[in-house]
């Protein structure tokens, strides 16, 4: 009968990449036995021999189990069961972050790293990017501000060696900051033209809506990222996206004349360009001779030197027409001086 079956593991722990010997042993004299292995309960077929020992060559971590042996026949009398202990290094290293959803500026946030080890991991190293910013299992960012935002990455160590997760995107959602308006073109403008003002900011995700104010103005005068002034005043804009909404600083547009726009034609004489004809021949000639017009603003009435007329108007837009012809008939127009 078989009996005092012993199995032996010298040593019982091996590194991974190393060998292992595994050796049943019995006290019975036996003929040509067929020894069978078992590792977890389970028959290992690949296994089986007619030496008394089992060869594991480069074991791995999953090579690590309860071993037993039994002889072909009497595979109901197996040996005690002994463990083989895997040492190996920190394995399937994995980055995760709680909250898993959008993570908002202002929130906190909390990274793990897992892995699989034999023995436990002794150390951890968190990095972003590559400046190391931990040395625990969990890194906690307390308010986290969108400069957090970036690649991280752990390292975990044992007494075999270590290894480093893969690289993960954290994501910093915010509002919009930084809201300026630029001009173009700078400086004044003159009367007639425009400047084109441009909203920008830094926002995450990007900004959805621009809206234009104007100082003293109770309602938008306009939208979107760019709008076009042609009055003069203090503009500001808003920029918004799905976290809240900022406003920038008030920037000052000047537009030169405006609010002139009623217009005088002053000191209009009609001439003869021969001075050769009577008033009364005047009166029958075809064409018109406008020899010069001085553009004006309007001006007060009530102010006898602004409602001058001045001969010489070059300050005040003097428009010289070299010869302006008018076509009428001898009916239609009298000069009245």
């Amino acid at each position: 009968m078989i009996t005092d079956l012993d199995l032996q593991i010298p040593p019982a722990e091996v590194t991974e990449g190393q060998s292992a010997v595994l050796t049943c042993k019995t006290t019975c004299s036996l003929t040509d036995p067929t020894f069978i292995w078992y590792k977890n309960s389970h028959h290992l077929t690949t296994k089986t021999s007619e030496s008394n020992e089992v060869h594991l060559h480069s074991v791995s971590s999953e090579d690590a189990g309860s071993y037993s042996c039994a002889v072909r026949g009497y595979e109901h009398l197996r040996s005690p069961a002994q463990n083989l202990s895997i040492r190996y290094r920190p394995k399937k290293v994995s980055l995760s972050f709680s909250p898993s959803g959008e993570i908002v500026e202002g929130s906190s946030v909390t990274l793990t790293c897992s892995s699989d080890a034999n023995p436990p991991v002794k150390s951890y190293t968190w990095y972003k990017g590559v400046t190391s910013v931990g040395n625990e299992k969990t890194y906690t960012i307390s308010k986290i501000r969108s400069e957090d935002a970036g690649e991280y990455k752990c390292n975990c160590s044992n007494e075999v060696g270590h290894q480093e997760s893969n690289s993960v995107t954290l994501n910093v959602l915010y509002p919009p900051k930084n809201v300026s308006v630029s001009i173009s073109p700078s400086g004044e403008t003159v009367e007639g033209s425009s400047v084109t003002l441009t909203c920008s900011s830094d926002a995450k995700p990007p900004v959805k809506n621009y809206t234009w104010f104007r100082e003293k103005e109770s309602s938008p005068v306009g939208s979107g990222q760019s709008y076009r002034a042609v009055q003069s005043g203090q503009y500001y804009c808003e920029a918004q996206n799905k976290h809240s909404s900022e406003r920038s600083a008030a920037v000052s547009v000047t537009v030169n004349g405006e609010g002139d726009d009623d217009n005088l034609y002053a000191n209009v004489a009609v001439t003869n360009p021969n001075n050769t004809v009577s008033d009364s021949a005047s009166a029958n000639q075809d064409e018109v001779l406008y020899a010069s017009v001085v553009h004006r603003r309007a001006v007060d009435p009530g102010n006898a030197e602004s409602s001058a007329v001045k001969a010489s108007a070059s300050e005040d837009g003097d428009v010289q027409y070299a010869s302006v012809r008018f076509k009428r008939t001898a009916d239609e127009y009298r000069p009245s001086c």
